[in-house]
């Protein structure tokens, strides 16, 4: 899941049960064997693949799935799967304006898995469109926050490399940037010696709503029936979660 309450949102949803660890894996060995197709197995020439490793690896995946995803992906295997990537568009509680991202071999049922999951868990479909013009592509890199290294540090790293803004999530930084920068601020993180989590191009959308404890629960409840389907590889949503609204949700984990 992401959002503008991208960390908050990520934090919460990295308390998965070891029991849903196996979809988790499934989803970004899924990413590595695309990147490798469109892209090649060469990491120096294929930055895409670099990231979707480097996620894997954050995500303890083994090296030897994420090899096998990479020689899969690029053919070495034989023919790789022909997956396609559809967007949903709908609404989940308090009229939050939700983007589903599938990366499926079978649209007729990734069409009708989000059907099911969305009426199912009080959210609504939206016909093409009625949601999407509040999204744009964007650049995403979070760093968790550690000893050392504060927002002025990330912001002389990635100001020069093409860096829109610098966001303060709670436990991280969220750095964004346009799609064709990303690849030159998380080479700039590096060259400072800081470590980042995950870099992706994703949907951000330009207007936020903060919503309460009631209204999230409904939200994140939702996002988590989505992530269940394996599909379903991002929900992008318009909420905000307030500082106290997170605590509230943290203390009931």
């Amino acid at each position: 899941m992401s959002g503008h309450s991208k960390w908050a949102t990520t934090k919460h949803q990295k308390a998965i049960k070891d029991s849903r660890r196996a979809k988790s894996f499934a989803k970004l060995i899924k990413n590595i064997e695309v990147a490798a197709k469109m892209g090649g197995a060469d990491l120096s020439g294929n930055p895409t693949l670099v990231d979707a490793i480097q996620k894997a690896k954050k995500t303890s995946v083994p090296n030897s799935n994420i090899d096998s995803a990479v020689k899969r992906g690029s053919g070495q295997l034989g023919e790789a799967v022909d997956y396609q990537t559809i967007m949903y568009e709908g609404y989940a509680a308090g009229g939050v304006a939700l983007l589903i991202e599938c990366l499926t071999d079978n649209k007729n049922r990734a069409a009708a898995n989000v059907r099911t999951v969305m009426s199912r868990n009080g959210g609504t479909m939206g016909d093409p469109g009625s949601v999407a013009y509040n999204f744009s592509r964007k650049g995403v890199i979070s760093v968790t926050k550690v000893d050392g290294v504060n927002e002025d540090d990330i912001l002389g790293a990635v100001l020069d490399a093409g860096a829109e803004k610098v966001n303060d999530r709670g436990a991280g930084f969220e750095i964004v940037t346009e799609p064709q920068d990303i690849v030159a601020a998380r080479t700039a993180l590096q060259d400072a010696g800081i470590d980042y989590d995950s870099a992706d191009v994703e949907f951000v959308p330009g207007l936020t709503i903060d919503v309460d404890l009631e209204t999230a629960k409904k939200i994140f409840r939702l996002i988590d029936a989505l992530d269940d389907d394996d599909d379903v590889q991002n929900v992008y949503g318009n909420f905000s979660v307030p500082e106290d609204v997170q605590a509230a949700l943290d203390s009931e984990e």
